[in-house]
């Protein structure tokens, strides 16, 4: 079992010696619990939390020569220039959401630097991206077990669409880009629920 006190203590330390927030990326499959891990390590580890899925592209982005590249379905050179590059020189991030439902961008907003950043969701492990970071986790899961877990959350309609789409593409990402090979951890859910458990006191 992965001890995440140590990786706590591990990132504790780069933040300490570089002065500079250590960044911990949460890349992996669909359904596996990305958002739930990260959302809970950022909770327990008072650490900033940024999303992938707030980085789609825009439509004038979705060309078919993008959309053919793995792991090209997100505009990481945007997530580079407004996330990664500030993270990495201690500064604050203007941040900015694209919604998806409105295809529009949200407000800015101003995230302060703090000692963690982690950086969840699929494609935050793309070459582009990978060697910023300090430490990366790959969430697998069974595939009964993700389009389970992915009914329950999205609905059969959407289910389908991920069967037909978003999941093939993250399996193109992965093996073309190989992505568990370039993780410092992986983690398999075997069970319908992501369990955590923390030490740290």
């Amino acid at each position: 079992m992965i001890n995440f006190d140590e990786i706590y203590t591990s990132l504790s330390k780069i933040a300490a010696a570089s002065h500079r927030p250590a960044l911990l990326a949460i890349d992996g499959r669909c359904g596996s619990g990305k958002s739930t891990l990260g959302e809970k390590l950022a909770a327990e580890w008072d650490a900033a939390l940024f999303h992938m899925d707030d980085f789609y592209l825009q439509p004038h982005q979705r060309t078919p020569e993008r959309l053919s590249e793995p792991g090209g379905n997100v505009d990481r050179e945007r997530f580079l220039s407004e996330v990664l590059l500030p993270l990495r020189a201690g500064t604050p991030v203007h941040y900015r959401r694209f919604d998806c439902d409105t295809f529009s961008f949200e407000p800015a907003k101003i995230i302060e630097a703090k000692a963690i950043a982690i950086i969840e969701g699929s494609y935050s492990c793309h070459p582009l991206l990978r060697n910023y970071y300090d430490l990366r986790i790959f969430l697998d899961i069974d595939p009964e077990i993700q389009l389970e877990r992915i009914g329950k959350r999205n609905g059969p309609e959407a289910l389908k669409r991920f069967q037909s789409t978003w999941i093939p593409l993250e399996e193109t990402y992965f093996r073309e880009c190989a992505v568990s090979d370039c993780c410092d951890y992986i983690i398999k859910m075997i069970t319908d629920s992501l369990q955590i458990n923390y030490n740290r006191e």
